[in-house]
């Protein structure tokens, strides 16, 4: 939104009124993706793949996730928001076809593999492509709202709506047929996204500088040499969100041995990211007004590292009721939306290269879909899933200490929001005079 533009109802709610297609298209692609998340590991070895096969599986999809996540943030300066966002829908449809087309129907781990690997390579580069536009095209003052409302259509679609909606799907059309709707969800994300918004040519035309498009890719990597910041940054984020695909792997066993079955263990996790889902959108308007280092580490870090504890002692604490643990994975949900701010933090840290600052700030989030499966296929065999939730919980307390390092000089003037006041008042009195 440019300055001296009548704000819309949605620019006032933090949502840049010229994204807004694109925020839906984001819910509906990431339902679409996210169906499988709660069940696909039990289901797999119910089948006949070990706990360390269907460790690996995830892994790998975690390490390609990791990858475009990288790729989404520089390629979007180089080829343009909308053109990336497409090559990422083309390679997604691609690994889900070939998954569950070929490799699932085969029942061909080799082949599950490399497709699920493929599909892994298409979300980053259609998703988190959007959030860097989303830091180009939105006003400082409200860049954590507007990352807020990202992260909660992002989380809303892959871990609410998908869950909730296959509980119901996997009922009525069986798994495979279910993982075969995926590809009608997408194209609809893909519509909103891709037709319905419109897109400038900002950052195209950053591209048409006769830069190296190599020297282009690797500026995700050189920046974090120019500012280690945004380096330490990344590894908070990749601690962020590995729960949340570490957790799918073992907790639905562990569910399963506390009395809870696969239908009462889905909407428990419905639960827990629908705490997220909606204190993402609350975190985002807490870090403009409290600071977003301070909402990240104390909320997001600390918050995260009880609620963890809390999620996963929760049945044994009131055993049998499915309540609490709803209760514990609420929590441990709300909190883990606390590290929202770091999508505004991050790219305020460089006045330019901003897309570069993201991409690393992506790539933290694509490896933790990495780091949350390696967790488990490493500690599992060897702690047990007390060990894995203990290590956890400490790695989100030692976020909180990196996080303390993460400064803007910005920040001993004042919250986003009291800078962009202070900011208004001087213009009006320059005006005045």
């Amino acid at each position: 939104m440019e300055s001296g533009t009548k704000q819309t109802f949605l620019d006032k709610i933090g949502i840049p009124s010229t994204l807004a297609w694109g925020y839906l298209g984001i819910l509906i692609f990431m339902m679409g993706d996210g169906m499988e998340q709660g069940w696909l590991s039990p289901y797999l070895i119910d089948k006949g793949m070990t706990m360390g096969q269907s460790a690996l599986l995830f892994t790998v999809y975690g390490i390609t996730i990791g990858i475009s996540s990288w790729f989404s943030g520089v390629l979007a300066d180089i080829l343009g928001a909308k053109k990336t966002m497409f090559y990422g829908f083309i390679i997604y449809l691609v690994g889900v076809v070939g998954f569950v087309g070929i490799a699932l129907s085969q029942f061909s781990y080799p082949l599950m593999l490399v497709t699920y690997a493929i599909k892994g390579f298409g979300y980053p580069l259609f998703s988190y492509t959007f959030l860097v536009w989303i830091a180009y095209k939105s006003p400082n003052a409200m860049l954590g709202k507007a990352v807020g409302w990202f992260w909660f259509v992002f989380t809303g679609g892959l871990s609410v709506l998908g869950a909730l909606y296959s509980s119901w799907a996997i009922h009525f059309f069986g798994h495979t047929t279910t993982l075969w709707t995926a590809v009608l969800w997408a194209i609809i994300g893909a519509l909103f996204a891709l037709i319905f918004m419109k897109f400038d040519k900002m950052l195209l035309k950053s591209a048409e500088k006769k830069e190296s498009k190599a020297k282009e890719l690797l500026k995700g990597l050189t920046i974090m040499k120019k500012e280690p910041k945004i380096a330490l940054a990344g590894i908070v984020r990749i601690i962020d969100t590995a729960p949340q695909f570490g957790f799918p792997v073992f907790l639905p066993m562990y569910m399963l041995e506390q009395g809870f079955s696969e239908g009462e263990w889905l909407h428990i996790w419905a639960v827990a990211l629908l705490g997220n889902i909606i204190f993402n959108l609350i975190f985002g308007f807490v870090g403009d007004y409290v600071g977003w280092r301070k909402t990240i580490m104390w909320f997001g870090c600390v918050g995260c590292a009880v609620g963890t504890l809390l999620f996963y002692y929760a049945p044994q604490i009131v055993p049998g009721s499915i309540s609490f643990v709803m209760f514990g994975g609420f929590f441990w949900g709300a909190m883990m939306a606390g590290y929202v701010p770091l999508s505004a933090l991050v790219p305020s840290l460089v006045k330019s290269e901003k897309g570069a600052a993201m991409s690393v700030l992506n790539l933290g989030a694509g490896l933790s879909a990495f780091a949350g499966p390696a967790l488990v296929g490493i500690f599992f065999p060897l702690l047990g899933s007390i060990g894995v939730i203990w290590i956890i919980a400490g790695l989100y307390a030692a976020s909180a200490v990196m996080t303390k390092f993460i400064t803007l000089p910005e920040e001993k003037l004042g919250t986003p929001v009291q800078l962009r006041k202070m900011e208004l008042q001087t213009m009006k009195i320059n005006r005045n005079e």
